[in-house]
């Protein structure tokens, strides 16, 4: 069986790291290796994943320079055929996700599906407002993120560290470089992940979009970019009034 590495990095986050352990140890898929990367929390987050120490295979706790930082330390720990990011709050779907993930396909680079929005008491609010396409390639990224972080499995031979230039948006930037190296990516057609709602992109939602189109311009260019986003905002509009037209 191929090992998965799940990496979950948090900061002060005790109020939701529980249900995402819970999560993970609870997959019926059996080879799966948990790394915890903490920021040195000062709200009990620690005392309550020494609960669950048993289970999880390398715990890390100290300060770090951001998000992405304690992601590449989490990359530096991982010795799995697979990677999957899934941080505090958020949740796979059902405990044999990873199980229906890996026998979709044989040996793929990239395994991905849709994604759940969940509020702070774990209940469902709908699928995420950018579902990924049938089939995803690198380019698939210039209208945005359509593909969710927490359901994008890839080998980690394939995975670089993050680009801690950015703050924000080097989710992305680390999605197309890995679907760049890639050959096999797999639609599973399956939800996941349960993202939690208000991450730290929606809580910076201005600079992250600004880092966004900078990260767009450097894989794209600089022309087609600008005429993508006139793409994503009419797109935006639209999906606002669509959904006021609803309720």
């Amino acid at each position: 069986m191929n090992k998965i590495s799940i990496i979950t990095v948090v900061f002060n986050g005790k109020s939701f790291i529980e249900r995402t352990i819970k999560s993970v140890l609870s997959q019926t898929y059996s080879n799966v290796e948990y790394i915890i990367i903490d920021g040195d929390s000062t709200d009990g987050t620690v005392d309550v994943v020494e609960l669950y120490r048993s289970g999880i295979a390398k715990l890390i706790s100290e300060k770090d320079k951001g998000i992405y930082d304690a992601m590449n330390k989490g990359l530096l720990q991982a010795t799995g055929d697979y990677v999957l990011f899934l941080n505090a709050g958020d949740e796979l779907v059902a405990v044999d996700t990873l199980a229906k993930v890996i026998a979709s396909f044989e040996n793929a680079d990239v395994y991905y599906g849709n994604t759940k929005i969940v509020n702070e008491r774990g209940e469902q609010l709908g699928d995420r407002r950018l579902t990924p396409p049938k089939e995803l390639t690198w380019k698939s990224l210039k209208y945005g993120m359509c593909v969710s972080h927490q359901s994008f499995i890839a080998k980690r031979i394939l995975c670089e560290p993050y680009n801690l230039d950015y703050k924000i948006s080097a989710d992305i930037d680390w999605v197309i470089n890995v679907l760049h190296r890639s050959n096999k990516i797999v639609n599973t057609n399956l939800s996941i992940s349960n993202y939690l709602k208000g991450g730290s992109s929606d809580k910076h939602r201005i600079y992250g979009l600004i880092e966004r189109f900078k990260i767009m311009v450097v894989h794209y260019g600089f022309f087609q970019t600008v005429g993508n986003h006139f793409y994503i905002i009419l797109r935006f509009v639209f999906h606002k009034l669509t959904r006021k037209s609803m309720t």
